[in-house]
């Protein structure tokens, strides 16, 4: 499957808070999960044995939430003879909506990765454990820890360490060789120690360059050999670009040399994403203190209308923006016009009249903007709101502005 966007992740995060924010009475909210060569009919069949199961439920009202659910699961997955090359994943039940009264909601994701096993639960929650397994960050890096007498190359993917391979040198210890002259044997030790070398160098590049989509690779071992290996011109250049600083001190060169090395490399890895935020963030405040506010726009509104002129060459959109865009109906029929707002229970009154307003279509404000944005080329980038910098950004400029291509007025 083709890697998630960054905006299908945030539609998909989005898409698991609402399924999360439910909350059933008692056990009924189902949740199941098919992987990709099961058939449905076999899954179809399989949920009818659970409405059989679930007549032995005591409390009626429960028994009754329990079979409706299962049934809305069996209709949402009918028009399928096999699940998506990923699978599916049905929600479906009665939640709670305050009052004692219920509403019956249902979902159907096909989820980033492959389902990997078939599951069928019934909980107060909807069961979304594995799909944010799924969404954690499987990033692709290069792993190398080396000395004199070993060395491993392995891959990080995500929070899985694959081991790729394990290399014992013959470079000779450098304790004297009775009847060698000092001289000679150094020279005999520096030349094996070269070719281990070239042979560690080769196996990087048989592994990593083949592999583009590695965004670094993380160099560490004992001693001074790691800085050598490094800084030498033992390695593919396209490979040393990738290289990350600084160099990291491991004890052991073998596979739990490469989990040490990993453990070490967390603060490296979280600093990368942190400072494509700062980068961001800094550049746009750097317009902003330029002369009559620079190539930079800040706000909604700002924003809106410098997109809507094709301006905009990017736009930063906070992911913790939780905000709809509200296309509303006065209820005469009157006024017809859009209103963002934080929450959908709290409608603004019709401008022409003070009556209510109905809602006609409703969209997260930050998908629209990605959708307005998309029309003109705009490059759209997402600032999380767990740095420091993306804190700042949603709180100074309500998570919304833009590196512009040209002042706009």
């Amino acid at each position: 499957m083709a890697q998630m966007s960054e905006m299908d992740k945030y539609k998909f995060r989005r898409s698991l808070e609402e399924i999360e924010a439910a909350d059933g009475r008692g056990t009924e909210l189902v949740s199941v999960y098919i992987p990709p060569g099961r058939p449905i009919f076999d899954v179809t069949n399989y949920l009818r044995g659970e409405i059989s199961q679930s007549s032995n439920i005591k409390s009626q009202t429960t028994r009754k939430h329990v079979q409706q659910a299962i049934e809305s699961c069996i209709s949402r997955i009918k028009g399928y003879r096999m699940p998506p090359p990923n699978g599916l994943v049905v929600f479906a039940g009665h939640k709670q909506i305050g009052a004692d009264q219920t509403e019956m909601v249902a979902f159907v994701l096909e989820p980033p990765e492959p389902v990997q096993s078939f599951l069928y639960r019934c909980d107060s929650k909807f069961f979304t454990e594995p799909l944010h397994e799924m969404m954690t960050e499987k990033e692709l890096y290069g792993l190398v820890v080396i000395d004199r007498a070993e060395a491993t190359v392995g891959l990080l993917r995500g929070k899985r360490i694959e081991v790729l391979k394990n290399m014992q040198s013959q470079v000779p210890s450098k304790h004297r060789m009775g009847g060698q002259s000092a001289r000679r044997f150094e020279r005999l030790i520096e030349i094996a120690a070269h070719e281990w070398y070239e042979k560690v160098a080769n196996v990087m590049t048989d592994a990593f360059v083949s592999r583009p989509e590695i965004k670094g690779i993380i160099i560490g071992g004992p001693g001074y050999t790691k800085e050598y290996f490094a800084t030498q011109d033992y390695i593919h250049h396209e490979l040393k670009k990738k290289i990350l600083e600084p160099y990291l001190d491991t004890g052991y060169t073998d596979e739990y040399g490469l989990r040490e090395l990993v453990e070490k490399a967390r603060s490296i890895l979280s600093d990368l994403d942190l400072m494509r935020e700062k980068t961001l963030v800094q550049k746009l405040l750097d317009e902003i203190r330029k002369e009559e506010g620079g190539l930079a726009a800040y706000g909604e509104d700002q924003v809106r209308h410098a997109l809507e002129l094709g301006a905009v060459d990017t736009l930063l959109v906070s992911e913790g923006l939780r905000k709809l865009r509200l296309r509303l109906r006065c209820a005469n029929g009157d006024w017809e016009g859009e209103r963002t707002v934080a929450d959908e229970a709290t409608l603004p009154r019709c401008p022409q009249d003070e009556g209510a307003l109905t809602v006609v279509e409703k969209r997260d404000i930050v998908e629209e903007f990605s959708t307005l944005a998309s029309q003109s080329g705009t490059k759209v980038e997402l600032i999380s709101k767990e740095s420091e910098e993306g804190e700042l950004f949603l709180r100074a400029f309500g998570g919304i502005a833009a590196i512009l291509r040209y002042r706009v007025t």
